[in-house]
């Protein structure tokens, strides 16, 4: 017996049967019309580029509806298509071979302390990749919270990887200072995250 749908549920499930038996291209834009925005909204926050977003969203909606006739309704189809929409990105990832940030050198702090945002990985997976992908998103955020000065040597130093001198050079300030700023910097980042960090 096949289980109860909400009413959500029904609907698409209706709109399913009509592209599948009969091609209806009005079902079809239809269900693009429903979930195009939700998917492309869940793609974005995973790959954080606006352009690629739009494309895997529209590839994963074109998966969805080849695959349509394999969707069974014992779970709502917008589970369902948020899965192919996943692996999509995953399989994106996978063959784009994304670099992995490496910011873990920023999370230790003088005396060797280490934060719980330690986003190194030898080998990481398409999925820690996904990960990663959005502790970096809430590290940025995080830093953003930081004194203005501060937060340019750190979006310097750490997301763009420049050297010290490199940095020094940027701001036109003298090297002592960015060594300085940077120091406080960090010590200001661990006592702005021990207040997020659960939630990572």
């Amino acid at each position: 017996m096949r289980k109860k749908l909400t009413d959500k549920g029904e609907r698409d499930l209706k709109l399913i049967n009509r592209a599948i038996e009969t091609g209806d291209p009005k079902a079809y834009a239809e269900l693009m019309k429903l979930y195009r925005d939700p998917l492309y909204f869940m793609i974005y926050e995973k790959i954080s580029d606006q352009d690629v977003a739009k494309d895997l969203t529209i590839e994963s909606l074109g998966k969805a509806f080849k695959k349509l006739h394999l969707y069974k309704p014992d779970f709502t189809f917008s589970t369902w298509l948020f899965t192919v929409a996943r692996n999509h990105c995953i399989d994106y990832l996978r063959k784009k071979k994304l670099p992995t940030f490496s910011i873990d050198k920023m999370m230790v702090n003088d005396d060797g302390r280490k934060s719980n945002f330690d986003l190194e990985s030898k080998d990481p997976n398409p999925e820690q990749i996904l990960m990663k992908k959005q502790r970096v998103k809430i590290l940025r955020r995080i830093v953003d919270q930081l004194k203005p000065k501060y937060r340019d040597l750190v979006k310097l130093r750490y997301f763009k990887e420049y050297s010290y001198e490199e940095v020094a050079q940027e701001l036109d300030l003298p090297l002592g200072t960015v060594k300085a700023q940077l120091h406080r910097s960090r010590d200001q980042l661990f006592k702005i995250m021990s207040g997020v960090k659960d939630n990572i």
